[in-house]
């Protein structure tokens, strides 16, 4: 049987017009597609590692760590390691970001302040000050916590999902629960809980063992995606029943 291809075809001079970059002047962040991001680098901009996909001018890229010298930055550091490094991008230029065709979502913070899961951040501006977090709580550091990245201050946001995100809000009234495997990202002003509940384990998210739930209270909101990622350790065991996050990030310190 011959595969009648019908209108799929297209000419070469086509899909180089179809797929041509788009040249657009102004915003430091442009979406080429809903999966690859511009980025016009005039200075210096920060980078997932490994996201960068093609690039034009005089740009420079440099492995960064999250952290350096003490315990405690030892252990940031070992957290970090569940979550891509950021890379330095520095020089005049273009350059074009992508990660494993997730969607991609620009946004522009104004003096804000959000919580991204360090494995769904792909860039920001040099304008945007940064820091790696994690629940404190000792059940959590047990376990295999959480840990993510806050970001604040005036700059472009370039955040990850898998699929369409969906914003939830989040009321001192009505908390909202989540799979961590699934939250993409939290209002600044909210204080995530780790809770463990092995009577959910058949309904919610797949992880073996006992099922962890994130517990937004307050005002703010909460962002997730249509997916569950266990690559990274995030809130716990992984399909191949592995811990992550900040329980095992301590283990690698102290063993």
């Amino acid at each position: 049987m011959t595969y009648d291809s019908g209108d799929a075809s297209q000419s070469l001079q086509q899909f180089l017009n179809e797929t041509a970059e788009r040249d657009r002047p102004g915003d430091v962040f442009e979406l080429e597609s809903s999966k690859m991001l511009e980025v016009k680098v005039r200075g210096r901009i920060w980078s997932k590692l490994g996201a960068m996909v093609a690039y034009k001018g005089n740009l420079s890229f440099r492995r960064e760590g999250m952290m350096e010298g003490g315990l405690m930055k030892a252990l940031m550091r070992a957290v970090s390691q569940e979550m891509s490094p950021l890379a330095k991008i520095e020089g005049q230029g273009v350059c074009y970001l992508a990660d494993q065709g997730k969607e991609i979502t620009i946004l522009r913070l104004q003096g804000d302040t959000i919580n991204v899961n360090g494995n769904d951040l792909l860039a920001f501006e040099d304008t945007v000050r940064y820091d790696v977090t994690f629940l404190r709580r000792v059940a959590s550091m047990m376990s295999g916590g959480l840990f993510s990245v806050r970001l604040s201050g005036n700059g472009m946001v370039a955040i990850l999902s898998h699929g369409k995100p969906l914003t939830l809000r989040v009321t001192h009234n009505e908390p909202v629960f989540t799979d961590p495997n699934a939250t993409v990202a939290w209002s600044g002003n909210l204080q995530p809980q780790l809770r463990v509940d092995s009577s959910l384990r058949s309904i919610f998210g797949r992880g073996g063992g006992e099922t962890y739930q994130m517990v937004f209270q307050g005002d703010g909101f909460v962002v997730v995606q249509p997916y569950e990622e266990f690559e990274q350790g995030l809130g716990g065991g992984g399909e191949q029943g592995q811990g992550g996050g900040l329980g095992r990030a301590m283990k690698d310190i102290f063993d």
